[in-house]
């Protein structure tokens, strides 16, 4: 089913059309029977399709599912194949289920596939299911898989008698604390309790493994398998092979064919080495729908011949946060932030540094792997032969920190390379050896022709090929996990996706968007929370006011710099976290002291300039400790900031409204995150994991359907005009549904008067209306004169029950309800 570039992406395979879909993020302690008792609730919210975290069962206890240790088996964790057998029953609509092709967990023995690989080594069934290097440079290894486990170097460990030879029933084993490793035939000694008390013989038994134990912090530099990133616990598998797919979906492939399965949402898409044939062989083998995690920079576009109806849904997140910022303020944001931190590199070069710092530390065994290729080809190649290892390292790191989208998508069967990617790949190569003048610019030439499989070498073309994986990773963990939690200038912006130098998205602009995608993909998911995002939806819309009270911002931050000085220690000297953490606080105010910990402790390692995950520097964090717990122990500082968060709580709800409004009816399917239905003030996960009250959402939709648009205003404090607003929307989205999909049209409307441009407003098919307001707090003097020219007709505002025609005064129009979701009556 492929789609030829020019063509909408309608859904297809689906059994029930999509009309929005609810995300679930199943663990332990929220499974599919519980699934099941809120699938009345869901329903009666309007939501046609539930949208599962993974499924397949994943390592012991796990919280999010993307751990998956065995294809064959629904997650037993969660219930297991009766329990989910439950849940299609008790839902009438359809069933999304998020896959996990790229990765598999493998700490746990019932990943009796990696267990194999490691008692057998390449002689494995399944060596051929992960992507390892048995042939590294690292001539310590040989043929063995590291094993990046021990707490501390090797021999330590081993002399400190913590490698333990054992069984596990009729198996021996080796133990080291909660792991068990196999040992590989012929090497079990008779006397293992003899071994285990003389290091020696314990050190040659293990130097007969096909795996080779090492200090935990080595990986970075010398792990021979590919990953999920640089969480070494996810070994890549190899998804392109048939074999590999036909195992590792074959039960959810069984699912869909039974109807008990309606979808897809493919994870990591990027990280497979052909995605495009990986989701041929997906479409073909299932007929269903599927989107794909996919972030999208700046205006690339998915590629037009995948079969699919489109991504997660980031680039519509990132798109309408930016209308509820006010582009005027940009200079005095810059301005405050960078006179309190005193510190403010450029947007480029910082994001630069921060994939540098990546590719230095945790990606240094990937890019080390895509230098060994790069030296084989050299070696190939009399011209290029005598540049150092350096050098090479240096000309692939520059040119993988340059490339400006997560990866190209060239394939070396075909040889097919599009001008798009060309394009890419010479941009990239040029900016590096720019950028790196003390490099023999030739080198970059070459690199740029080798990604670009204009040599014809099979190191070559490994090297495309690996390079693509590569950089994906490189951008996600230089970009959203470093320089995200660097740059703090507005971290409103700072969201999965999102371009932080990109300060607000003009109208005329998220119009183009949205005309694009009711043309190319109608069928694309519509986010604006994730299990991934950094700050919830509600959080970034209240945010983006500060944008309109520059002046007002800047002067809170030096009165609480002011208290803060009681609170710093001595040698403390992070402006930069101390910035990001008094936006927070207001972004997500009341916010609990161990909550807010929580969130700037993971914010300073992710940060990696004091702290990290990595090398934890315990007294800085201790100093941090203490300015967060000494700030919310602090009346006067507590309550200036509630006065000011309490200023903007009330239009950032307004804020909220309105884009969750633009979700519900914009071009493509709207998702809504657990919980997200009512005020949900949570930060990046845990935070937003937390469990959700689904009692007080099913009382709260019940009270506002009975009362309408009125009771939801008198349940402002627990959400009711945000879950009204969802209800009555998709109410609408079923009753025409001919205004929606690939069969509906996208006609903007302009606002006309003085305050013209604080409206977005749009029409869809010529059946409904989308009104709300934007930059609301220049609105607390009115509208003024402006109104909107809706078409002939007779037009019901399906929130307030009003009708309107002809010219109608917005004053008027959002007088007693936020938004306006207008719907034709005589058509």
């Amino acid at each position: 089913m492929s789609h030829e570039d020019g063509e909408s992406h309608e859904q297809t395979g689906s059994a029930t059309a999509k009309r929005a879909t609810y995300r679930l993020q199943l663990h332990p302690g929220f499974g599919f029977e519980d699934a099941a008792r809120i699938a009345p609730y869901l329903a009666s919210l309007g939501v046609t399709h539930l949208y599962l975290s993974p499924i397949l069962q994943a390592r012991r206890g796990s919280d999010h599912g993307y751990d998956v240790v065995d294809h064959g088996m629904l997650n037993e964790d969660l219930g297991g194949a009766e329990a989910f057998g439950r849940l299609v029953d008790a839902w009438n609509g359809g069933i999304v289920v998020d896959i996990v092709p790229n990765h598999m967990a493998v700490t746990e023995r019932r990943n009796g596939w990696w267990w194999d690989v490691l008692k057998h080594g390449p002689d494995s069934r399944y060596a051929r299911c992960f992507d390892i290097d048995w042939d590294p440079p690292e001539a310590k290894l040989g043929r063995a898989i590291l094993v990046p486990i021990l707490g501390d170097h090797y021999g330590r460990v081993l002399e400190a008698g913590e490698l333990v030879l054992g069984w596990d029933g009729e198996e021996p084993v080796l133990r080291y604390y909660e792991h068990a490793l196999p040992l590989a035939p012929g090497s079990v000694p008779d006397d293992v309790e003899a071994v285990n008390t003389d290091v020696d013989r314990l050190h040659a038994v293990l130097e007969q493994q096909h795996y080779r134990l090492a200090y935990w912090k080595v990986a970075g530099q010398e792990l021979n398998y590919r990953r999920f990133f640089a969480i070494n616990e996810l070994a890549a598998i190899r998804a392109e092979d048939a074999d590999v797919f036909e195992a590792t979906h074959r039960l959810l492939l069984e699912l869909a064919s039974r109807g008990d399965i309606d979808g897809f949402r493919v994870d990591h898409i990027d990280g497979l080495r052909y995605p495009a044939e990986y989701l041929e062989r997906l479409d073909e083998a299932s007929g269903r729908s599927t989107v794909v995690e996919k972030i999208l920079e700046g205006s690339e576009e998915l590629p037009a011949t995948w079969p699919v109806d489109g991504t997660t849904g980031y680039e519509f997140l990132n798109r309408v946060g930016g209308l509820f910022i006010d582009p005027d303020a940009e200079k005095r944001m810059s301005e405050t932030y960078e006179t309190f931190t005193g510190h403010a590199p450029p947007i480029e070069l910082a994001m630069l540094e921060s994939k540098a710092l990546l590719m230095e530390t945790e990606l240094a065994a990937d890019v080390e792997r895509l230098t060994d290729l790069f030296v084989a080809v050299c070696e190939n190649q009399r011209r290029y032969r005598d540049f150092t290892r350096s050098e090479l390292r240096q000309t692939l790191r520059e040119t993988l920190a340059s490339l400006a989208v997560y990866r190209t998508y060239v394939d070396d069967r075909t040889n097919e390379v599009t001008e798009h990617d060309r394009d890419i790949i010479r941009r990239a190569c040029d900016d590096a050896a720019t950028r790196r003048s003390d490099l023999d610019p030739e080198l970059f030439t070459f690199l740029c022709s080798i990604l670009s499989l204009d040599v014809d070498d099979e190191p070559a073309r490994e090297l495309a090929i690996r390079f693509q994986q590569t950089s994906g990773p490189v951008m996600a963990k230089g970009i959203e996990d470093t320089f995200f939690y660097r740059y703090n200038r507005a971290i409103a912006l700072n969201e999965v996706g999102g371009d932080p130098a990109t300060f607000g998205v003009s109208p005329e602009t998220f119009h183009h968007f949205n005309l694009r995608t009711q043309a190319k993909w109608p069928g694309t998911m519509l986010a604006t929370s994730t299990h991934d995002t950094k700050r919830s939806e509600d959080v970034r819309a209240r945010l983006a006011l500060l944008s309109e009270i520059p002046d007002d911002w800047a002067a809170a931050v030096e009165r609480w710099s002011g208290v803060a000085a009681r609170y710093r220690e001595a040698d403390f000297d992070d402006r930069n976290t101390e910035y990001a953490l008094y936006q927070t606080l207001v972004g997500a105010w009341p916010l609990p002291v161990e909550r807010a910990l929580g969130y700037v402790m993971k914010s300073a390692r992710e940060a990696k300039v004091h702290t990290s995950w990595l090398a934890p520097d315990e007294r800085y964090e201790a100093s941090l400790r203490s300015l967060v717990e000494g700030l919310l122990g602090d009346a006067e500082f507590t309550d200036d900031v509630a006065s000011f968060a309490g200023r903007l709580a009330e239009p950032g709800r307004v804020n909220s409204l309105a884009q969750t409004l633009l979700k519900l009816t914009s071009p493509g399917v709207p998702d809504l995150y657990q919980g997200s239905e009512l005020w949900d003030l949570s930060l990046v996960d845990p935070d937003n994991r937390r469990p959700v009250d689904y009692e007080e959402r099913a009382r709260v939709l019940d009270e506002v359907e009975s009362g309408g648009a009125a009771r939801a205003m008198q349940l402002a404090d627990r959400g009711g005009p945000k879950i009204f607003v969802i209800s009555r929307s998709l109410a609408v989205r079923a009753r025409v549904p001919e205004a929606f999909g690939a069969a509906g049209t996208y006609e903007p409307l302009a606002g006309h008067g003085r305050r013209g441009d604080n409206v977005v407003a749009y029409a869809r098919a010529g059946r409904v209306i989308t009104v709300v307001p934007r930059l609301v707090l220049s609105l607390e003097g009115g509208w003024d004169d402006t109104h909107l020219d809706l078409p002939r007709g007779r037009w019901r505002n399906t929130f307030t029950d009003e009708e309107f025609d002809a010219a109608v005064p917005l004053g008027q129009l959002l007088d007693s309800f936020p938004v306006g979701l207008l719907v034709k009556e005589d058509a």
